[in-house]
């Protein structure tokens, strides 16, 4: 395992931004930045040996800085959309700011994706990786309490990447941290994963409105084209998925323990996915408003690349039927997700 630390760039205010390039001894390498804890890169070999990227993203810093669609980000403090941004804790309402429409979207205006994060890279054995640190001062965005953020991203010889969370408030507040990177196994740019296979251990997944937002129905999947408790591409009932062209919703996993969450494989590389979690539920998001981004492989389009964002159930804290999210003082915020990545010939 290889750690090297590098200047990524200097933000437009002149702040330093950092890249730790990781890579393991079969081909698999990564690169994190400190700019949104951003998993910047990660590469690996095809069935036949060729190295690809799978992410999207930006060769330069200013990318990470314009407008664009969370591109391998660390979001926060919650992920996903909260109705009207507001939310109501111990007796008092809190007014969140409003990105989304007149919703809050992955934190907020300035949310973990905008914020220059403290980076400590480390390699122990077989596994070695990036510790990031973050304090979100009480009061940032709308959101109660001061927060402190630890993140460990890492990649191992088993080919294994993985985000490690923990957060502290000193207040009673809401959380759910999640890595919002897009993901096309076939390569970055290189059509769309519309013919990859997916399955996840899903039997239920939360209805959702016009905008996006969960109504508080948890529907079975079984006979729906939300089911993917058997394997099935991607692309054979997407146009049904919902307004927007594609899937964009929470799926319900069947445990509440770490647990093999799904499989993402593609049959034209040979590479597969799959995913571990301890959180409760997984957003797939099937890239329905790419057309026309820009990121380092050229112009996208719709469906280039997909989601897979482990997180708490989307607006938890306004569904009383909802597991909640809410950590208070002297409690610590645990959730960790492993991606494992193999080749399959």
């Amino acid at each position: 395992m290889t750690v090297d630390d590098r200047l990524f760039g200097k933000t437009s205010t002149g702040e330093r931004v950092f890249a730790f390039d990781i890579s393991n001894s079969n081909g698999l390498s990564m690169t994190v930045i400190t700019y949104g804890a951003t998993l910047q890169s990660f590469s690996m070999p095809d069935k036949t040996g060729s190295i690809q990227e799978l992410t999207l993203g930006f060769r330069e810093l200013s990318g990470y800085e314009g407008e664009h669609p969370y591109f391998g980000a660390t979001v926060g403090r919650t992920a996903n959309r909260i109705k009207n941004g507001k939310f109501s804790l111990l007796g008092t309402e809190y007014q969140l700011d409003l990105n989304n429409g007149k919703n809050s979207l992955h934190g907020g205006l300035e949310g973990f994706n905008r914020r220059i994060w403290d980076a400590y890279p480390f390699v122990i054995g077989k596994k070695a990786g990036v510790k990031l640190f973050l304090e979100s001062p009480d009061g940032d965005q709308g959101y109660p309490g001061t927060l402190q953020v630890n993140l460990t991203i890492s990649l191992d010889e088993d080919n294994n990447l993985e985000f490690s969370y923990r957060a502290e408030s000193s207040k009673t507040t809401i959380v759910n941290l999640t890595n919002h990177s897009y993901w096309n196994l076939s390569g970055a740019g290189n059509g769309t994963i519309l013919d990859h296979i997916l399955e996840l251990s899903s039997s239920s997944y939360l209805e959702v409105d016009e905008e996006l937002i969960p109504t508080g129905a948890i529907t079975p999947t079984a006979g729906t084209v939300f089911d993917f408790t058997n394997p099935k591409p991607v692309g054979r009932d997407i146009k049904a998925a919902g307004d927007t062209g594609g899937y964009d919703h929470c799926f319900v996993l069947n445990n509440v323990n770490t647990q093999r969450a799904g499989v993402l494989f593609d049959p034209a590389s040979g590479r597969q996915l799959v995913l571990e979690t301890d959180s409760p539920g997984v957003q797939l998001y099937t890239g329905n408003f790419l057309e026309g981004v820009k990121d380092r492989s050229g112009t996208l389009f719709k469906h280039s690349a997909l989601c897979l964002e482990t997180e708490e159930f989307p607006d938890a804290v306004n569904h009383d039927n909802f597991p909640k999210n809410i950590l208070n003082p002297g409690e610590i915020y645990v959730r960790n997700t492993k991606m494992h990545f193999e080749i399959i010939k």
